[in-house]
Parts: C-alpha cells; structure tokens; sequence
C-alpha cells in the first residue's frame, strides 16, 4: 500500500463480536474476510472487496479492553510514529496504547485526541 504523511491509511473495527461483525459486513457490502493469527490465539480479520485490503476487525472482546466502546479506528499514516506520538502528547493528547511493533505492517501508537476520540498513528513498514 503506497501511502504519505498525514494521509488516512487504514481503517479497523473494534468489536466484541467479530463475527457478528463478519456477518452484518458481508450482507451489506458484500466484503469477505481473511484470518490473521495474531499473539494469544486471537484472531484479526482482514477486511476484502474484489479481493482488495479495505480494513479490518480486531476483538476487543478481552478484559484489557473494557473501557473501549465499540467503534470504528482510523488510522494516519505518519513520518515516524514515536515523534508524532510525543507531538500529540504535548498538544493534549492522552496515549492509549505506547508505540508498539508489528511485523511487516508497521510501528503503531493508538491516542485519544483532547476531545477523546480515538485516532491511531502508523508508519507502515513498506
């Protein structure tokens, strides 16, 4: 995926019920859905139109995430995560979830902006 600074990069699902979600996704935009094993045994669902990346699902169904609603996450794809993230923590932003690592997709921090709506910050890995 090509992507540039400050441009929307990725959206995802958080649910409790992800194949709920699967489901109610299928009938009404006709997406399919590849598995992605994740750490824990959980599974991240991998989002498909004309078998095309256009999002994904990640359970939140774990005690860790309880203060989480149900909602829909985008993703911005910035020039290096861990600057943008401390920028965001001086401009009033609370972090969620320090930056972390995932192979072969990139360096993550997930935020809730002052107005606390959640907003996740990427540098994609490619």
């Amino acid at each position: 995926m090509a992507w540039s600074h400050g441009e929307f990069y990725w959206n995802e699902l958080m649910t409790r019920d992800p194949e709920d979600a699967k489901r109610f996704y299928t009938a009404l935009l006709g997406w399919t859905f590849d598995a992605m094993p994740m750490d824990g045994g959980k599974t991240y669902w991998v989002a498909k139109m004309n078998g095309e990346m256009v999002g994904g699902f990640f359970d939140i169904s774990a005690p860790e995430f309880e203060q989480l609603q149900e909602s829909w996450v985008s993703y911005v794809a910035v020039d290096n995560v861990d600057d943008r993230a401390a920028k965001a923590t001086q401009a009033g932003a609370k972090l969620m979830k320090p930056a972390f690592d995932i192979p072969g997709v990139g360096r993550i921090a997930m935020l809730f902006d002052p107005g606390d709506a959640m907003i996740a910050l990427i540098t994609p890995s490619n």
